[in-house]
């Protein structure tokens, strides 16, 4: 079962869980979870996609239940009339905020686009907010101790991998961003926090209903995973406005219990 942020009789919005595809492709033959299709299932009827978030990205995901609200939305989108809302964990200490205009080349999938030619570099503009540090003694590299930020964005633009991209660009990588992050960094997130995945959730879209034109705010709540690094960095106070996912108790106990203390990234 997924969690349902919203549903009425034109749209529903779920808390994408960090790992799942959104679709069937090809080229995951061997997946055999799929938000389309649990959605689905679960609400006994069809929905269809007009945006995308990484396999491995939470958060919120917007799908229409008819082909032409699908076709408002998938407009909004593509005419950037929506404002959606990002936090991430980055390696080191990224402070103040700053809009960030670095143009990106297409990303081409090795198998999928091997016959497709590199275009331009596009135009890619980020708002990024740094909203809390912590550093632990804990080495990595040839650093003493390890740094991390807490880090709010706003895309402007849609490019393939932007946040990742654009973060990678700073020298602050995204903790578990295994093409453009920090290796080192990421395996000592993994073993001293329990942070082995992408650490980038989709918190919030604002947009328009595309039937009643009525402001929507849609926002989705912080998984285990995040609530436990919370927790060890201090910062269970720094995201008033995003929802945490309702834990039994024990649950976070028994994730501190089994995931030692360490270190923020430098």
């Amino acid at each position: 079962m997924l969690e349902i942020l919203y549903q009425d009789e034109w749209l529903v919005a779920v808390n994408k869980p960090s790992g799942w595809l959104v679709h069937r492709s090809w080229l995951d033959r061997h997946e055999t979870q799929f938000v389309m299709q649990t959605v689905r299932d679960q609400i006994g009827q069809h929905v269809f996609t007009v945006h995308r978030l990484d396999r491995p990205t939470s958060g919120v995901l917007l799908m229409a239940l008819s082909s032409e609200v699908a076709r408002l939305l998938s407009q909004q989108f593509e005419q950037h009339q929506l404002q959606k809302t990002y936090h991430a964990v980055v390696r080191g200490w990224l402070e103040g905020d700053e809009t960030l205009d670095y143009p990106l080349t297409e990303e081409l999938d090795k198998i999928a686009d091997k016959f497709s030619q590199e275009k331009a570099p596009q135009s890619a503009v980020t708002h990024w907010r740094g909203l809390a540090t912590a550093e632990l003694p804990v080495a990595v590299g040839r650093f003493a101790s390890s740094r991390y930020s807490l880090v709010e964005m706003l895309p402007q633009t849609g490019r393939k991998h932007q946040l990742r991209r654009h973060m990678s660009h700073l020298r602050h990588p995204i903790i578990g961003d295994s093409k453009h992050g920090d290796l080192k960094q990421n395996r000592s997130a993994a073993t001293h926090f329990g942070l082995n995945r992408l650490m980038l959730h989709a918190s919030e879209l604002r947009l328009h209903h595309p039937v009643t034109g009525e402001p929507l705010v849609l926002r989705a709540g912080l998984d285990a995973v995040w609530q436990v690094m919370m927790e060890q960095f201090g910062w269970q106070a720094t995201l008033p406005d995003v929802p945490r996912v309702e834990l039994p108790p024990q649950s976070l106990q028994d994730m501190n219990n089994s995931e030692p203390a360490g270190a923020a990234g430098r």
